[in-house]
């Protein structure tokens, strides 16, 4: 191979010197941008997770839902909750195996939503990051 080949994208280049090794170098600033936009998607994929999830969550102060606001942090990619009851109600929930209030409520309440709305999840986070890529 006698001149080095070059394959440029706008995240950065691939060359490949004479001897055939590639080396990859990176576009200054693009780290930081997707790292930027990852972050804010994050952020608002947790807070649609949350809102979403309310319908399905056990209900009956109302104190298992808002306590997700005082130990999550959105953006993190993980959204908790801090009752004392938590645990038992997402894996054991009532012990008649009914829910609080009906409807969509009661046990594994994240599971559940997520098979019923990944597709919506997924073509949320498509076009936010189809929104953000001329930017």
């Amino acid at each position: 191979m006698a001149n080095p080949h070059i394959i440029k994208t706008p995240r950065g280049s691939i060359i490949v010197n004479a001897a055939g090794k590639a080396e990859l170098k990176w576009n200054p600033g693009f780290g930081q941008k997707y790292t930027y936009r990852f972050g804010k998607l994050q952020t608002l994929l947790d807070k649609k997770v949350y809102d979403g999830m309310e319908p399905y969550t056990p209900l009956r102060t109302g104190m298992l839902i808002k306590s997700v606001m005082l130990v999550t942090t959105f953006g993190s990619g993980t959204i908790r909750y801090f009752t004392p009851y938590d645990r038992k109600q997402y894996y054991r929930g009532r012990l008649d195996g009914s829910s609080t209030t009906g409807g969509l409520r009661g046990r594994f309440w994240f599971e559940r939503y997520k098979i019923a709305n990944k597709n919506n999840l997924l073509r949320f986070a498509k076009s936010f990051m189809r929104s953000q890529s001329n930017g």
